[in-house]
């Protein structure tokens, strides 16, 4: 797999607007708007406390994620991170390799651990990815996310030491 995993550009908008707009329409994953619209959610994933990457996959963006401080203040040593995958390329590597790039990336830029605020307890082949990648569930938040078809499920605090 000839994955490139680079910072964002505004050329990549669109690509990344392809990837996030049907996780962001689908709701099982995020707590962002449902309907979302194309200008807040490039604005939100480009936000100044945001670093944005993209992953390609033979010159196509398959994949984003953003880098930021979880907290401010004592808290600004913790990483936090969002992750997303295009539909088409679920399945081969692309989120394991954007959670190794981003502990790296966050190493490099002082932070101490990193932390998942909100994942969400449906979404199992996240919740397993993560902890193969060393994060262990520190919270579980009883029906703190309304899903969409499952109603109200458990959102889990996943954290990890760098």
């Amino acid at each position: 797999m000839g994955l490139i995993i680079r910072p964002a550009a505004e050329a990549d908008r669109a690509a990344i607007w392809s990837i996030i707009a049907p996780t962001l329409r689908a709701g099982e994953t995020y707590t962002l708007p449902r309907d979302m619209r194309e200008a807040d959610a490039l604005a939100y994933w480009f936000a100044p406390s945001h670093a944005p990457f993209v992953v390609e996959d033979a010159g196509e963006v398959v994949g984003t994620y953003y880098l930021r401080a979880n907290q401010q203040g004592g808290g600004a040593h913790v990483a936090n991170c969002g992750y997303m995958t295009s539909a088409a390329a679920t399945g081969r590597g692309i989120a394991r390799a954007m959670c190794e790039h981003s502990q790296t990336e966050a190493r490099a830029r002082g932070f101490r651990a990193m932390q998942f605020n909100i994942v969400i307890s449906t979404n199992t082949r996240a919740v397993a990815l993560w902890e193969s990648c060393g994060f262990a569930v520190v919270g579980r938040l009883p029906g703190a996310f309304d899903h969409p078809t499952a109603g109200f499920v458990d959102a889990l605090v996943m954290f990890k030491t760098l």
